[in-house]
């Protein structure tokens, strides 16, 4: 028996086949583009999800047997987009992305709402769904008048392989429709979105069966009639069930486009106030926080586009050797930011330029912005009660040791890095698409990775990184300020 589980990534989408003992058999991609058509929008043509998907499948089926035995499908999707269908099933207008921010002012409104963030559990961010739907309703009124159902993106998929509107809790949890608490829809926050139960997808746990897969899929990809959809999960959720994040005190920092620190909590205690999201897990009775900063990697990759250098061309010359931080000072907010600040507006910037400032001044710089970025999700998890001996580093930005060593340092916690393998987003929906089709227990499949090596702080320079993230607090209002020109 094997499992098929897929991640649909903002640029790409991977799909990833795993035998019975949870081992990866094989995986393909497909990438598609990202449409800004004005500034602060962000939009994808879900068609291109479906034929990203198609092109994958076929591309497993061509190079490994071992698909015809499929029992299981879970997908994980990037969260919050808004894909609006209409009553026939068609695709009203392109899906609004997560990290389209034009729906500050919706969103502030919604916000603003009382026990919005009471039922929710979360401030209502820009980039949720709730008020990319309010801003269609002023911007778009035609759209919301065809509208019959609104999903999430890896529901979209979910109703394309099994014919029915449907998602998982994780994914839900952050739309601002849900009661995160309850796990069920929220009659009020629907009504104060403008919203109805009957424009919602169904909702089931993401361990548990959604569907089967549609008749002509299975003919036409070699399948039985069996085969079992899981529920699926958001791709943070779905990342922690890949690196076995379930219990209170395990968690994980992934270092991609945008910045996560993730901690598995065994009860419901969201903090607002804090801008850390309170989501449910993918399994049921348990949750996850998470904080969130826009831009990771990305400030790198925008380092690279500025220089011309490659991102290991500007990481490489700074060794292994974690020095102390530096003079020039970056704030890593080019796409606004999310935590702590809730700022939609928020751009970036260096401070310090001199004309000694060289292209590996600037580099450090970005290291450590981001670095004290993290650290301001580290604070609020902590303030919410989140405690960690260590915590799992994945994403692309791992392959820098000297970074890696800056993060430990700047949270003074320790860096788990996991052998070799898969444990991300895929294997996680490729794991509960196992569990949904009786392949075993939510224990027995999600487990976490064999450690290969934990970076440590670097005790000498605890301190003096200390005083630095300080500085860094304190730079962030001056800055905005000076953006709005008072």
């Amino acid at each position: 028996m094997t499992y098929l589980g897929i991640d649909l990534g903002t640029s790409g989408l991977r799909a990833l086949l795993i035998g019975a003992d949870g081992a990866p058999i094989g995986s393909a991609e497909a990438h598609y583009t990202v449409a800004t058509p004005h500034p602060g929008w962000s939009e994808q043509d879900p068609g291109h999800w479906i034929l990203a998907l198609d092109q994958a499948i076929e591309t497993l089926r061509a190079t490994h047997p071992e698909f015809a035995d499929l029992r299981g499908i879970g997908v994980a999707g990037h969260m919050h987009g808004a894909t609006l269908l209409d009553s026939e099933g068609a695709v009203i207008r392109p899906c609004i992305l997560w990290n389209d921010t034009r729906s500050h002012a919706e969103a502030a409104h919604l916000d603003a709402v009382p026990r919005v963030r009471e039922l929710s559990g979360n401030i209502v961010f820009p980039g949720f769904t709730a008020p990319k739907l309010a801003w269609v309703v002023t911007h778009e009124p035609e759209n919301f008048a065809r509208m019959a159902q609104v999903l999430l993106p890896a529901a979209f998929l979910n109703r394309y392989l099994t014919g029915e509107g449907v998602t998982d809790m994780s994914d839900a949890a952050g739309t601002s429709w849900l009661d995160v608490g309850a796990r069920e829809w929220s009659a009020e926050l629907l009504k104060v979105g403008g919203m109805s139960a009957a424009q919602m997808p169904r909702l089931v746990e993401g361990c548990a069966p959604a569907g089967v897969l549609r008749a002509d899929l299975a003919r036409r990809w070699g399948l039985g009639s069996d085969v079992v959809v899981a529920g699926g999960a958001g791709d943070n959720a779905a990342a922690a069930c890949g690196i076995g994040a379930l219990e209170e005190g395990q968690g994980f920092v992934s270092l991609g486009t945008s910045g996560v620190i993730l901690a598995a909590r065994d009860g419901y205690r969201p903090a607002p106030e804090t801008a850390i999201h309170t989501f449910c897990h993918a399994v049921p009775a348990r949750w996850y926080q998470m904080a969130v900063m826009l831009s990771a990697t990305d400030c790198l990759n925008w380092l690279s586009r500025v220089t011309g250098a490659k991102p290991a061309e500007l990481t490489s010359p700074l060794g292994e050797t974690l020095a102390a931080p530096g003079a020039l000072r970056f704030l890593p907010y080019l796409s606004g930011e999310r935590t702590p600040h809730n700022d939609a507006a928020m751009r970036g910037g260096f401070a310090g330029i001199a004309t000694s400032t060289d292209r590996d001044d600037m580099t450090r710089a970005v290291l450590e912005g981001v670095a004290f970025g993290l650290r301001d999700g580290f604070e609020g998890l902590r303030a919410t009660g989140c405690a960690f001996d260590q915590v799992t580093a994945i994403g692309g930005g791992t392959g820098s040791r000297y970074w890696l060593k800056l993060i430990a340092t700047v949270l003074n916690t320790p860096l788990a890095l996991p052998k070799g393998g898969e444990f991300g987003a895929a294997m996680g929906a490729a794991r509960l698409g196992q569990i949904a089709s009786g392949g075993g227990s939510v224990e027995d499949v999600i487990r976490p990775p064999e450690i290969a090596e934990v970076i440590e702080p670097v005790a000498d320079l605890v301190a003096a990184y200390d005083d630095s993230y300080h500085a860094f607090r304190a730079a962030y209002a001056p800055m905005r300020q000076a953006q709005l020109g008072v």
